[in-house]
């Protein structure tokens, strides 16, 4: 009985093995035909989003980051930076993630702002809150970047990251998409200047006429809330008794 199946069960394994390998077959050579047509499309959709990535890193964490900075001339800032830099390792590591964990209610509520139906005001929330993130997790991380890098697999990740993230925005500096957001980019910056040419002065002489009328009703406010306040306290409403002088007989 067994003589008699084994040929036809080798027939029968050769016959499927060959269907198996003319299906992988053309599923490869289908899947190398949708690959070529959807690549453009992935490799352009890749670009653009490498691209922003690169440009809020260069004109959004940078900046934001300077800004921060500008800060430490108040002195309690001046001392809360002091103190984020001479963290250990770990602590630095915990103060890299406390704004993003301070701004989670700001950006929930905007969520809930914008479930609720109030699209502007959800979209303002949610840019400042990540705004606000950016910018303190830019600061803090050039403030804690030595201790981080004492910390073994956090050196070895950035090691490893950062050659390769260059290497890639070397790619996209050269690509279409940066070149049009560099374009861009100058043309934002000649309207900005030009639109402060022409709006500067007059915002300059506004302020310079209204100066001395805001600092007369800062003056005139001060005044106001001294006599309030004079007028209100226990020494007015209750003048102190007067003693009699000390009997000096003896």
């Amino acid at each position: 009985m067994w003589e008699q199946l084994k040929p036809w069960l080798e027939a029968s394994a050769r016959a499927a093995g060959s269907f198996v390998a003319e299906a992988a077959t053309q599923v490869g050579r289908l899947l190398l035909i949708a690959w070529e047509v959807v690549r453009p499309v992935v490799v352009f959709a890749f670009n653009v989003l490498v691209a922003l990535v690169l440009i809020f890193e260069e004109w959004g964490w940078r900046p934001l980051s300077a800004l921060v900075a500008r800060l430490a001339r108040f002195r309690l800032w001046a001392m809360t930076e002091l103190w984020i830099a001479g963290l250990p390792p770990y602590g630095a590591l915990v103060a890299l993630g406390v704004p993003s964990a301070i701004l989670i209610p700001a950006k929930l509520v905007g969520v809930y702002l914008l479930a609720t139906g109030h699209f502007i005001t959800a979209a303002i929330v949610i840019i400042a809150a990540k705004f606000a993130s950016t910018a303190l997790i830019a600061r803090i991380f050039l403030l804690t970047k030595p201790a981080l890098m004492q910390i073994p697999w956090f050196a070895y990740a950035y090691d490893a990251f950062v050659p390769w993230q260059e290497a890639l925005f070397t790619r996209i500096r050269s690509s279409w998409a940066w070149r049009y957001g560099r374009i861009l980019k100058g043309r934002a910056e000649q309207h900005a200047r030009a639109i402060w040419f022409s709006v500067g002065p007059q915002l300059e002489a506004g302020w310079r006429s209204m100066r001395p009328r805001l600092r007369g009703a800062w003056f005139r406010m001060r005044a106001v809330t001294r006599e309030l306040l004079t007028r209100v306290s226990p020494a007015h409403r209750h003048p102190p008794r007067q003693l009699p002088p000390p009997d000096t007989r003896r």
